[in-house]
């Protein structure tokens, strides 16, 4: 095992979009575990939108990074060293590492890969972080009963594409923004929601809208904000339930864009609307996995991976996720 590892670090705060200018890759000492960690080879890491936050200075619901830190994220890797009863050199474990070829990670913290379920690149989109928000997200926030119609913006990424297929099973019909004809077609042939738009060749979203759901909508799952957002609050329909679970169209934004004031239109309708983190759940995270592995390994859900080659491709991988490079999840991969 090498005593040095590379590891990538966060050293300038961006204005607007970030830039390569906000990572700087290091050779550095290879981390040791302490009682009760684990030293994990890193084989895939996860990039997220919500990472964004993370990049300013300001408070967040997840703490800001400090310049010179060393970037962090969820991880796939085989133990290589433990210092925890619980694992043992070679077993397959997922949790909160860095982005570097090793990481220490709290054994307490981890959960088992088991790749007879899906291959461990799943483990950080659906049978992750991403999973349970979708989980928790819809059922617990938005409350989907059968026959009602399900919006859901970001339909192609590693939540919404759960999402929709939770809305399924559970007798809803879905429909799902995404922004080009590969990820559209992928949520109707092979996801199997009802309808699907594609909101970087449509020019009127409310008429979209009264296409593929005529009837209004009832439930809304919002990953996205903008103008998508707008067009939805319009169609919403009497007791509609709102969850708003990302706004990645403004992370980005410097300003607090206002506009048109929307929540007028909330009144008629006595729509709720509701912000979530998956992080408020974590005592049911063991009784999500379970069934979301039991939806995969049964053919229930789908699920698609983007895969980066490379630990140092990891910040093009992160800025990919802005201009929507990835279907389902975006995961770099960093070892075999």
């Amino acid at each position: 095992m090498p005593a040095s590892h590379r590891a990538w670090y966060f050293v300038e705060r961006p204005d607007g979009e970030p830039t390569l200018d906000c990572f700087d890759l290091r050779e550095t000492d290879r981390p040791t575990p302490t009682f009760g960690e684990l030293l994990v080879r890193v084989d895939y890491l996860s990039v997220d939108p919500y990472m964004r936050g993370r990049m300013r200075d300001s408070a967040s619901y997840a703490d800001p990074w400090g310049l010179g830190d060393v970037l962090e994220g969820g991880v796939v890797g085989e133990v290589v060293e433990s210092e925890s009863p619980e694992y043992e050199a070679g077993d397959l474990v997922t949790g909160r590492g860095t982005w570097s070829d090793y990481a220490v990670v709290d054994a307490d913290d981890v959960a088992p890969v088991d790749p007879d379920v899906a291959a461990p690149p799943a483990y950080l989109g659906v049978l992750g972080m991403p999973g349970r928000t979708a989980y928790f997200g819809l059922l617990d926030v938005a409350e989907p009963r059968p026959g009602d119609t399900v919006a859901v913006s970001g339909g192609a990424g590693a939540v919404g594409s759960t999402v929709g297929q939770i809305a399924t099973l559970n007798g809803c019909h879905v429909v799902g923004f995404a922004g080009t004809d590969e990820k559209t077609e992928w949520l109707t042939a092979d996801l199997g929601f009802d309808a699907a738009v594609n909101y970087a060749t449509t020019d009127d979203y409310r008429a979209a809208l009264d296409e593929v759901a005529p009837g209004g909508v009832d439930v809304y799952f919002d990953n996205v904000g903008g103008p998508i957002t707008d067009a939805v609050f319009a169609k919403l329909n009497l007791d509609a339930r709102v969850a708003v679970c990302g706004q990645i169209a403004h992370y980005n934004d410097e300003g607090v864009p206002t506009g048109p004031r929307k929540l007028p239109q909330l009144i008629a309708p006595r729509a709720r609307v509701e912000g979530l983190l998956v992080s408020d759940y974590a005592t049911r995270f063991g009784p999500a996995r379970e069934q979301l592995e039991t939806w995969v390994a049964n053919g229930d859900i789908d699920h698609r991976e983007t895969v980066v080659e490379g630990l140092e491709n990891a910040p093009e991988a992160f800025l990919g996720l802005f201009s929507g490079d990835n279907i389902g999840k975006q995961v770099v991969k960093v070892g075999e």
